[in-house]
């Protein structure tokens, strides 16, 4: 680092990727309950089954991230997907091997697994 410039631009690039709980224009969110319920009930290998799936098939627009209780315990893991202009989707009870089936219709596709939802618990 040789100038203040170059610390700015770098502290710019950091905040901007650190920064994931302002409200997207673009692109899809995928968040992960990683309250100790969530992590308890297996939200680490669907977080990193996430992470892998969405690398693998190169969806450059869908950002994962991780919060902490989601509010229903006994439905954990929870994950929420957040797509600009449309209603939240929140899923249940996630398992690592439900996460390629998620990634390939509601991210790619568009169509929601109502099965896996919140709704289809009431």
């Amino acid at each position: 680092m040789k100038s203040l410039e170059q610390l700015a631009a770098i502290r710019k690039k950091a905040l901007d990727t650190v920064n994931i709980r302002t409200e997207r224009t673009e692109g899809t969110r995928v968040v992960v309950g990683m309250a100790t319920c969530g992590i308890a009930a297996g939200a680490r290998p669907v977080l990193n089954a996430f992470t892998d799936e969405i690398s693998k098939r190169n969806l450059s627009s869908v950002t994962i991230t991780q919060t902490g209780c989601i509010g229903v315990c006994r439905l954990e893991p929870m994950v929420e997907i957040y797509t600009p202009g449309q209603e939240k989707v929140t899923y249940v009870n996630m398992t690592a091997e439900k996460v390629a089936e998620v990634v390939h219709s509601h991210l790619v596709n568009g169509i929601v697994i109502n099965q896996y939802t919140i709704g289809a618990m009431a």
